[in-house]
């Protein structure tokens, strides 16, 4: 059984070995993914909706903690990845789930109390202004949680966020029953059609037009888990919205190693806290990975958990450029780093497994689930 888990855990190996050449492109690899399908459904008790929303997640396991914790069983991995599905009505059930493979194919130091910070020296981030940005594809995939978090368009109806702006850890928090998404657009005019003043140095006012939510996914290695242990490593959701959004979406893929990604970067947008109605994007380069998550220095403040991290590479079948949703910012770590204070932001990256899982929970069916 041991070795079925890490040969799970090791499917993050390419069919396709990227090629070293002048004239090469950052390309797409492709992934044999397994196949994760529900096996039984329970209804639970109605949920209390008592937590706080926490914007951020602070962890003191760093890199080299999860580099050397031990790989989960066969077992575990399959209790991780079970779910619970929360209903707009309240309703709550578990589903465990079975994993197929149809293809051949440590010591964490204690954080220290302080003010959280996520900013790195200078502030690299870039405020968002007008409605052609807006309004137009990638920015136009981030969207607002009325929790107070960010979160990206996936599908027709579904967007894919952080758990922890929905569940603690140990109970749904306020306002997860009713939960909406919110949606950019341009303020209506004030009917002033006598004035043909404008200022073009102003931004168009912009507001949001929410919809609800019917229900969200958040699997269990998130709910049985917590923060400073492996709960992190599966601080991910999907919500399902009531009626489509009819705006494009971005497809999720698997994270390629950070050797592969173009530059070493990433790239996400988001709601900060600290500038109010604004969609803040940035770019940075990853510092660090685990099998679980990237570690960078992004700029970022409480408001931008749950953003899809993506990149641009080329798609070899479609002979174009596509941008793919790797991973869910999570927040904030603050790390002991051989003695010496080290301030990450987190990533959780879209393994195999998880793209198997969030994929199914999109289309229902695995069979176009099959690659990454």
């Amino acid at each position: 059984m041991a070795a079925l888990s890490t040969l799970i855990l090791l499917l993050c190996a390419a069919k396709d070995v990227m090629p070293s050449s002048p004239h090469w492109k950052p390309t797409w690899p492709s992934y044999r993914v397994p196949v994760i399908l529900p096996q039984s459904t329970l209804n639970l008790e109605k949920p209390q909706f008592d937590a706080e929303a926490r914007l951020e997640v602070v962890s003191p396991c760093g890199p080299a903690c999860h580099k050397s914790s031990p790989l989960p069983t066969y077992e575990e991995v399959k209790n991780y990845l079970s779910y619970e599905t929360l209903y707009a009505n309240g309703s709550l059930t578990e589903t465990e789930v079975g994993i197929y493979i149809l293809s051949n194919g440590g010591d964490g130091s204690r954080g220290r109390s302080r003010t959280k910070r996520q900013i790195y020296g200078y502030d690299s981030r870039f405020s968002i202004f007008g409605k052609d940005f807006l309004l137009n594809y990638p920015f136009s995939t981030s969207v607002k949680l009325s929790t107070g978090c960010t979160g990206t368009l996936v599908a027709e109806k579904h967007v894919l966020t952080a758990a922890h702006c929905i569940h603690d850890g140990k109970s749904y928090v306020k306002g997860a029953q009713k939960l909406r998404v919110g949606f950019l657009k341009p303020k209506q005019k004030d009917g002033n059609k006598g004035s043909n003043i404008t200022n073009s140095a102003m931004p168009e006012k912009m507001k949001f037009q929410w919809i609800r939510v019917k229900r969200t996914h958040v699997p269990k290695g998130w709910i049985k888990g917590n923060a400073n242990d492996i709960g992190m490593d599966y601080d991910y959701a999907l919500l399902e919205l009531k009626k489509p959004h009819k705006r494009k979406f971005m497809k999720i893929g698997v994270s390629p190693p950070a050797r592969h990604l173009p530059g070493g970067r990433i790239h996400f947008s988001g709601y900060d806290n600290d500038r109010p109605g604004n969609l803040v994007y940035r770019f940075c380069d990853v510092k660090d990975e685990t099998y679980d998550l990237l570690y960078q220095q992004c700029d970022a403040q409480p408001g931008a958990s749950g953003s899809g991290v993506y990149v641009r590479m080329w798609k070899r079948q479609n002979h174009k450029w596509e941008r793919k949703i790797i991973g869910i910012f999570s927040g904030h770590q603050w790390v002991d780093m051989n003695g010496t204070p080290q301030d990450f932001n987190v990533a959780v990256r879209i393994t195999p497994l998880k793209y198997a899982q969030i994929c199914y929970w999109i289309k229902g069916n695995y069979l176009d689930c099959r690659e990454g």
